[in-house]
């Protein structure tokens, strides 16, 4: 949210980059080759019509249509001129090239990308609450498939049973939160053995005391012996001072490997004034992974990537964000997708492999996005940049969501889904090989301005919720 951040417009499906990757001649009696349209990284949806157009000149002046040849890594061979129009390109990421050879034989060529993408499936938005309180985020208990659990930023925790609201919160800690704006109760997360233990964990910003700054605030508590009811006595695990009023961050969630993970913005105001971006010596602008399974506060995994540091804060797991607003597990193959919310340019998703050991440095505030921050160069060496990242031309703050994996549309399965507080879209992705493939836009599924969190139920089915207090839910049509 610009409030939660920043998020900027996706241009999922016209990627602009330049008219070619390679543009190069065999000598200087060669061919000179451009494709000019479409541009590399364009993603149309299969069974659309493709217009290609190139160009070749060599000494001699312009070349004719039959010394132009074009072919897909994918198709081989689709034909010759300097336009070519093809509606038959199958599924996948094309390398598309355009070929020239000259009277003399001398051939040259240039190429771009293409990726051709299914169609996206039939879905749409069902409404499955509305009068909340500044939702900010939905969630399950582990095994609990008749409830939905709301967090209400401004200070409580909400019971969906059965698709009927419940009129008492599970939990209210009004009194001790500080709201709105980006600050409030902003997080929510179940311990894996919730079933058997009644443990779950909040995040928070406090009440400020005096002249001080908020602090964020992680705590622990218990559910009653009424299930939709949790006990009011809880138990503080970790408090951190707050700078300024936003980039708070706040998203909780356990990892497969059981551990909590933590995620803290910068510590608020603009453009990082106090570095806690690259400071590994604070918990600021980190993400932090916790061993809660005690009964005291915590414990540090002994295979966090700082565990055994003498210098750096040994909660960490890895740093250089600036305002992870929300971020998610893949619940099958438990890839961390982060949606970190950028400055006044540039919105990025990272993807952390599940197979990674921490430590990485996602770069802010050397870096927003892929582009550097305020400055014409900067040392990229050391930094893991973004799957993809966007501008502000529709957007100002990228609100993260979830890897698909319900059973209610399987089309959408293995899909990441993201949106923008402002812009009101929602673009999706699937991660392959290191980068955001599949790019789409859905526009059955904008929820409009002011969404502020995804959500995923126990079956895997993902919500929407909108500041204005509605949840959505994700449906087939």
């Amino acid at each position: 949210m610009r409030h939660l951040a920043k998020v900027s417009t996706l241009l999922a499906l016209a990627v602009v980059a330049a008219c070619s990757d390679t543009n190069k001649s065999t000598g200087p009696n060669g061919p000179a080759v451009r494709i000019s349209s479409p541009s590399s990284g364009t993603v149309v949806v299969v069974g659309t019509p493709v217009t290609f157009i190139g160009s070749a000149t060599d000494p001699a002046g312009a070349l004719p249509d039959s010394a132009l040849s074009w072919a897909s890594s994918i198709d081989g061979v689709l034909g010759k001129g300097d336009t070519l129009r093809d509606s038959t390109l199958s599924i996948g990421r094309h390398t598309i090239r355009l070929t020239a050879i000259n009277d003399s034989g001398l051939s040259a060529s240039a190429t771009i990308t293409l990726t051709v993408a299914a169609p996206p499936p039939s879905m749409g938005l069902d409404t499955v609450a509305t009068g909340l309180s500044n939702p900010v985020f939905v969630t399950a208990a582990p095994g609990d498939t008749s409830r939905l659990f709301v967090v209400e930023q401004t200070g409580a925790i909400r019971i969906i049973k059965n698709g009927t609201l419940l009129a008492t919160p599970f939990l209210d800690l009004t009194s001790a939160v500080v709201c709105c704006g980006e600050e409030g109760f902003l997080g929510l997360a179940f311990d894996p053995d919730y079933q058997n233990n009644g443990r779950f964990y909040v995040s928070y910003d406090s009440l400020r005391v005096a002249d001080t700054g908020a602090k964020s605030v992680i705590a622990r508590y218990t559910v009653s012996g009424n299930a939709d009811i949790a006990n009011t006595a809880g138990q503080t695990i970790l408090s951190v001072n707050q700078p300024y009023s936003n980039h708070k961050g706040g998203m909780i969630a356990f990892g497969a490997d059981g551990y909590l993970y933590i995620g803290f913005g910068d510590g608020g105001s603009g453009g990082d004034p106090q570095g806690h971006g690259q400071d590994r010596t604070d918990l600021l602008g980190s993400m932090l992974r916790l061993d809660v399974s005690g009964t005291g506060t915590y414990a540090i995994p002994p295979t966090n990537p700082y565990a055994s540091s003498a210098v750096y804060r040994k909660e960490l797991w890895n740093y250089g964000l600036r305002n992870p607003w929300r971020w998610s597990f893949d619940r099958q193959t438990h890839d961390l997708y982060i949606g970190d919310v950028g400055q006044n340019l540039y919105e990025e998703v990272d993807v952390q492999p599940a197979s990674s050991a921490g430590g990485e440095n996602y770069g802010w505030n050397i870096m927003e996005g892929t582009h550097c921050y305020n400055a014409s160069s900067c040392d990229e060496t050391g930094l893991t940049l973004p799957v993809l990242d966007f501008d502000h031309s529709n957007a100002c703050a990228i609100v993260g969501g979830y890897v698909y994996r319900g059973s209610a549309i399987p089309t959408l399965q293995g899909t990441y889904l993201y949106s923008d507080n402002c812009g009101g879209w929602l673009h999706s992705f699937v991660w392959s090989g290191g980068q955001a493939t599949n790019q789409q836009d859905l526009p059955a599924l904008a929820p409009g301005s002011g969404v502020s969190s995804f959500g995923e139920d126990g079956k895997g089915e993902l919500y929407l919720a909108r500041l204005d207090g509605v949840i959505f839910k994700i449906v087939p049509r």
